[in-house]
């Protein structure tokens, strides 16, 4: 959105100070609350691709089993990837995959939880990406026209803005 098509209204962007400088948020005052966040997305592939990771005969190894690591993984270090993320002590990671033939593609959840002054989105996201990209640097060798896409938080739960669940996509 342009500044000029934003309304007075419109929520402050927190990672700038009054300057416009970029600055990490301090969040030392805010009360440590139960969050939890979720995010999906998937990556779509063809067929046969689809057939390798159901079938478990990658060349590579278990794709979705490694690719639930790379994701656990990067949920930790988001803050080492992220500039002005906060390092947080997280409380639980876990990863879902759904093969979708229908679609020939592969959708992954994240669940992200801490107990802490600020939430867990990012580590949601960064999360459902790493975990895509293993899966697309897995089966590169068979399939190199994969399509990572649809990337979103669709809830979260804890802290002062409370929840959030995604309005069903159009």
């Amino acid at each position: 959105m342009s500044s000029s098509s934003a309304s007075s209204s419109s929520p402050a962007l927190t990672h700038f100070d009054g300057q416009g400088q970029a600055h990490m948020v301090d969040v030392g005052a805010k009360p440590a609350t139960h969050r939890i966040a979720v995010a999906e997305g998937r990556i779509q592939m063809q067929p046969a691709t689809l057939a390798i990771i159901e079938a478990g005969t990658a060349k590579k190894g278990d794709v979705l089993g490694v690719a639930r690591i790379a994701g656990i993984m990067a949920a930790k270090k988001t803050s080492d990837l992220i500039p002005l993320c906060h390092p947080l002590a997280l409380t639980r990671v876990a990863l879902e995959f759904e093969l979708v033939p229908a679609h020939s593609s592969v959708r992954c959840s994240a669940t992200v939880e801490t107990v802490g002054p600020t939430g867990v989105e990012m580590e949601a996201l960064a999360a459902v990406q790493i975990a895509l990209l293993t899966i697309y640097d897995m089966c590169k060798a068979v399939d190199k026209g994969m399509v990572i896409g649809d990337v979103r938080v669709v809830e979260k739960h804890g802290g002062r803005s409370g929840g959030f669940v995604a309005s069903a996509k159009p």
